[in-house]
């Protein structure tokens, strides 16, 4: 048998390259709901890789819910919008908690730790905070002038899983974005719960984010850790909410 190039990539390794990069054009909301991808062949010439490399990326995209394949062959973006999502994630928390009550602070606690190690690594670092991390924090001041209220909430999900890519520990990033959709989602759920306006969720982030810049990291990891309980505060008391409105039916 002929040896395999070390600088061959292997069809597993071409498969993850497609996967990553139409995951993140999802995530990122370049490729939004309702979009439908290229066709396999398109997709597969512009990677350069098989057709089989491309049906297996879709296949894992199918799987983590952010597309469809349909009839005909197309393959459709259907990552749910905000208004649609929160009743199946409160259904499916009040699930978890039913099964197992441990289960939303251990959620929590992992976000915690993961984010504010984060900030360690970010304010010994060269740049602190990247572009991708001011653009989210500039999308938040938009929306909070606008009154976007969705637009607000995507992009406060946005400026936290920008933080973790920027500090450039790919182990950490991989940990942070296979949890990141559901703590997207839990960022949408609490957010319903009116205890502050946009400015001062603005102000909140935007202190955080000064103080990564300035190197505080003492102060920063504090502010983080405060707003990530009040986040679990404001999703316990969303479900709640949830559950009474079922039981209520």
């Amino acid at each position: 048998m002929r040896p395999t190039s070390p600088q061959t990539p292997t069809r597993e390794r071409l498969h993850i390259s497609v996967l990553s990069s139409l995951e993140d054009r999802i995530l990122a909301g370049e490729l939004q709901v309702g979009d439908k991808l290229a066709s396999e062949s398109q997709i597969a010439r512009d990677f350069g890789v098989s057709t089989r490399s491309v049906r297996e990326a879709i296949q894992a995209l199918e799987t983590k819910g952010l597309v469809q394949r349909r009839h005909g062959g197309n393959t459709t973006v259907v990552r749910q919008d905000v208004n649609e999502f929160i009743g199946s994630l409160a259904v499916t928390v009040r699930q978890q908690l039913a099964a197992e009550p441990e289960y939303l602070r251990q959620l929590m606690e992992a976000r915690r730790m993961i984010e504010t190690e984060v900030i360690d690594l970010l304010v010994v670092s060269e740049t602190p905070v990247n572009a991708d991390v001011e653009a989210a924090l500039e999308q938040m001041r938009a929306a909070r002038d606008n009154g976007d209220f969705d637009g607000f909430v995507n992009a406060d999900a946005g400026f936290h899983l920008a933080l973790v890519r920027c500090a450039d520990n790919r182990i950490l990033a991989i940990m942070y974005e296979n949890f990141a959709n559901l703590i997207n989602d839990m960022i949408q759920v609490s957010s319903r719960v009116p205890t502050k306006s946009l400015e001062e969720a603005y102000t909140e982030h935007e202190e955080i984010f000064s103080r990564i810049r300035d190197r505080d990291g003492p102060g920063a990891k504090a502010l983080m850790r405060e707003q990530i309980a009040r986040s679990a505060d404001y999703l316990r008391i969303a479900i709640e909410k949830e559950m009474k409105g079922t039981t209520n039916v």
